[in-house]
């Protein structure tokens, strides 16, 4: 029988929605429930809610550039096929109300929802959806597309229209995580129609759509809200979507707020500043400013902090690069045992107390401690802090202090010293970084710190062009959906480049692969084909272990997701962090 969605569940609740709607023949708008455990309650429309963002986003085209910040903005704009319960973790209906799973899990069939509505008054349909997916999603020249996850074993995922308010999807192959594919958020036809091959356009034009420039009325999405006016430095104005698609369990259309407002700030003092000053609404902040923040509170200022272990959030890491520039750093950062002498000198419960006050914890190795149904117990992998240890491994690789002048030299004389990327407009990056400065220092490792934005991170990795870096990538619910990352020679695993594949869509380079590489990689090709849930355990418990004993990259914690919010408004949740997708602000309200 083929695996259905929680639609025929849901249309039996009581007062849900009519027998009509249920069989499809009027507009199904979803009703959100299930969310008592999190203390979410009925609001009242009204309001305006004002955020911090770090930086001016690139473009108002979520595909088209890899910005975090637009991110946080599309994320109220646009909606995808299904999305995550806030408090289960488990995939639900969103614009499509329904879908069906063939018996050889190769054929996805979405029953769209009918009678959504883009911002603009449009109707939404399954040509948005084949759009979105054919000519942005699986252009390989979308800089933020996905097409590597839509071609399986070299062969295109295909994406085609049944009727106005059907799509099915056709793999190659089978893949237990397709389903959490189709978040992808959903963009307009109608809107985009020229920037794309189907629209006469080059496949790089795509990225050239809703530049920051773009009028406000040519950017519409089917989210909470829509876009009102962007201040390039100063502002982002979202207003209510008065065509949204939700409502809440007494039937009142959402989202509660009347707006949101994104205030550029980039320096995350001044962020704090302006939180106390009223100015923002709420913020998401780090352990290091936790004890001012909850002081207050407690002595009475007119906020909550609220703080929870998440499965989401990005727990930093250091990575080494394996194809430095300087041959003789490459040759020592390819070798393990560098990697594991220098997991020896990294402080973890030094970075955990000082620079998280105490609110983070150990890493999982690719995957989070708090995510049960994945996660291998790693932790004796970790280490502890031993300077000596270190040290003496060092000297065993034959780094030693040949010179007498308190830096270890390379095998052909000179020293080893080698740049720290990481991003200066961070909360916890500066400090981190000093930390491991300091502590490498006393092993005769001369790092010297190179501060960038932090939104410059990615793509100063993906270049080549560093040494060692500071950086952080979001966990996510399957480790399938992590497989550019983790799996060697995908496009995000940037520090060995050069497994990478020659050409889009190509192989990777396997025989440059260390055979623990080699063993990860087979495991991700294994657990992208399988069914077997408990195989797919089994594999990914495998590559969790290899990850922690050969360190392609070295976590340092996993922090946990801090927020404060004002007590004007109800319904703020932090539980899931703070990635696209996962805040319900269509939930929350003014008191």
């Amino acid at each position: 029988m083929p695996t259905r969605s929680p639609l025929p569940r849901l249309c039996g609740l009581a007062g849900l929605v009519t027998l009509a709607l249920c069989s499809g023949a009027l507009a199904a708008p979803k009703k959100v429930t299930g969310y008592g455990s999190l203390g979410i309650t009925n609001g009242k429309p009204g309001g305006t809610y004002t955020l911090a963002l770090g930086d001016s986003p690139q473009s108002l085209f979520y595909y088209g550039v890899i910005d975090n910040n637009l991110g946080l903005i599309s994320q109220q704009l646009f909606d995808g096929l299904v999305e995550f319960n806030y408090a289960t973790y488990k995939v639900e209906p969103a614009l499509a109300e329904s879908w069906t799973i063939s018996p050889d899990g190769r054929t996805y069939t979405f029953r769209l929802r009918q009678g959504v509505k883009w911002s603009d008054g449009q109707a939404f349909d399954a040509d948005d959806v084949v759009f979105t997916y054919s000519q942005i999603i699986m252009n390989p020249e979308a800089r933020a597309g996905d097409a590597a996850s839509f071609k399986l074993d070299g062969k295109q995922v295909e994406v085609r229209k049944v009727n106005a308010n059907t799509v099915r999807f056709v793999l190659p192959r089978p893949s237990p995580a397709f389903l959490l594919q189709m978040r992808s958020f959903i963009m307009p036809k109608h809107k985009l129609l020229r920037y794309s091959q189907e629209g006469g356009a080059k496949p790089a034009d795509i990225n050239t759509a809703w530049p920051s420039n773009v009028r406000e009325a040519d950017v519409v999405g089917t989210g909470p809200f829509r876009l009102s006016n962007y201040t390039a430095g100063q502002k982002v104005t979202l207003t209510r979507n008065p065509n949204y698609w939700k409502v809440d369990a007494r039937g009142t259309k959402l989202p509660y707020l009347a707006g949101l407002e994104f205030l550029i700030i980039r320096d995350p003092q001044a962020q704090v500043a302006q939180f106390l000053a009223g100015n923002i609404d709420q913020l998401n902040i780090s352990g290091a400013q936790f004890p001012d923040l909850k002081q207050r509170e407690v002595a009475g200022a007119p906020f909550k902090v609220f703080r929870s272990t998440a499965l989401f959030g990005s727990p930093p890491f250091v990575a080494y690069n394996f194809d430095a520039k300087n041959a003789a750093l490459a040759r020592v950062f390819s070798d393990v045992r560098f990697r594991r002498a220098m997991q020896s000198a990294l402080n973890r419960e030094r970075i955990i107390d000082t620079v998280y006050n105490g609110l983070a914890s150990a890493p999982g190795h690719g995957i989070a401690p708090v995510n049960r149904e994945w996660y291998a117990n790693t932790t004796r992998q970790l280490g502890s802090f031993n300077l000596a240890a270190a040290g003496q491994a060092l000297d065993a690789l034959g780094l030693r202090d040949t010179n007498r002048d308190g830096i270890r030299n390379l095998p052909g004389g000179g020293n080893l010293e080698f740049d720290l990327t990481y991003g200066t407009d961070s909360s916890v990056y500066p400090a981190i970084a000093t930390i491991l400065q300091s502590d490498f220092a006393r092993i005769g490792v001369k790092v010297n710190l190179r501060g960038i934005l932090s939104s410059r991170l990615l793509s100063t990795g993906q270049s080549g062009d560093w040494e060692m870096i500071l950086h952080a990538f979001g966990d996510q619910p399957d480790p399938e959906l992590r497989k550019p990352i983790w799996q060697p020679g995908g496009a995000l695993y940037y520090w060995h480049r050069s497994l990478q594949p020659a050409q889009d869509g190509g192989r990777p380079n396997l025989t440059r692969m260390a055979s623990w590489e080699r063993e990860i990689y087979n495991i991700f090709e294994d657990a992208a084909v399988t069914t077997s849930a408990s195989r797919r355990k089994a594999l990914y418990t495998r590559w969790q272990l290899l990850f922690a004993q050969n360190l392609p990259v070295t976590p340092i914690a996993k922090p946990e997701n801090i927020g404060a919010v004002s007590n004007k408004f109800g319904n703020y949740i932090y539980n899931l962090g703070v990635i696209p997708g996962y805040n319900p602000v269509p939930l929350i309200y003014q008191k």
